[in-house]
């Protein structure tokens, strides 16, 4: 075996449990506000397909959120206060999620025999503006633990958050 094996090991595991930590969070809020709008909605009929959903959503937000930060999207301000460097992180990362919004939109559109020209009248940017804003947040205190994390050093955070 090579030296680099183990490495590369080490390097799965821990995107590994980055994405699990990712999506667990996510999953959490997304599967909340689905049974929010079932709720405001007056649907009591429990829709499983609606969790469903919101877990793949999830996993995709989360798959977006690595991509961006592999891209090293939003480190512009990671020397300035934490707080500063969440809430940025949280907007550019924001931004990414919307713009993968219109991208999906367009595409799902397009698989249904939409015509380009007609794509954007039929995104409702106003419903995925709804959703950025929800999604800015969530991604706030996301972004304000990866931050904190980022500066203690993992093996201190864990210490703190879940003791030992």
């Amino acid at each position: 075996m090579s030296s680099a094996h183990p490495g590369l090991k080490q390097k799965a595991k821990h995107e590994l449990r980055e994405m699990l930590q990712i999506s667990l969070y996510l999953a959490f809020f997304f599967c909340a506000l689905a049974v929010y709008d079932m709720l405001l909605l007056r649907q009591y009929s429990v829709d499983y397909m609606t969790f469903g959903f919101a877990l793949i959503n999830a996993l995709v937000i989360t798959k977006v959120i690595m991509i961006g930060e592999y891209a090293k999207l939003g480190r512009m301000h990671e020397n300035r206060p934490l707080l500063v460097s969440a809430v940025w992180k949280a907007f550019i990362f924001g931004l990414l999620v919307y713009a993968f919004h219109i991208v999906e939109e367009a595409i799902k559109r397009l698989i249904h025999g939409g015509e380009v020209n007609t794509i954007p009248r039929e995104i409702h940017f106003d419903q995925l503006a709804a959703r950025s804003i929800v999604v800015f947040c969530i991604f706030v205190p996301l972004f304000g633990f990866r931050e904190i994390r980022r500066v203690m050093g993992e093996k201190e955070f864990r210490k703190l958050v879940f003791g030992g």
